[in-house]
């Protein structure tokens, strides 16, 4: 009796968020909002090695205008991480996209302090369920 073989469950995608328009307290705003250098220091590295299961989108203000600079982790299913107090830089940037394949990698989504990078092991401002797509009465 032959038994098909099953692929292996697809990581999720996940989609990293990153607040355009943070400016940490007292910066110039005649410089390059911070928010923007780091988005677009996570784009360079992603377009390098093009992650799998990894999406990157910049988006203006998540409202974490106190704690800049800001980041999202998201995907279908999984608990919503959200960062602040982030440097603009690119090793933040590497660690951001280190994290988010976690994040993709992970069957719940979890992300537990110690497993994270250092520079997102401070610095949660949240963590959100998943989104229900069906409410059971």
């Amino acid at each position: 009796m032959s038994h098909a073989a099953h692929p292996a469950p697809a990581a999720s995608v996940t989609e990293v968020i990153v607040c355009t328009t943070c400016r940490p307290a007292g910066a110039s705003r005649d410089a390059a909002a911070a928010g923007q250098v780091l988005l677009d220091s996570v784009r360079t590295l992603h377009g390098e090695d093009l992650r799998a299961g990894v999406r990157v989108r910049g988006i203006a203000c998540m409202s974490g205008c106190s704690r800049a600079c800001t980041v999202a982790l998201q995907a279908a299913g999984k608990p919503t991480y959200y960062f602040g107090d982030l440097l603009a830089d690119p090793e933040t940037a590497a660690q951001v996209l280190a994290c988010a394949g976690l994040h993709a990698r992970s069957v719940d989504g979890a992300l537990p302090r110690s497993e994270r990078p250092e520079r997102l092991r401070s610095g949660i401002l949240a963590k959100l369920p998943p989104f229900l797509s069906a409410v059971v009465a």
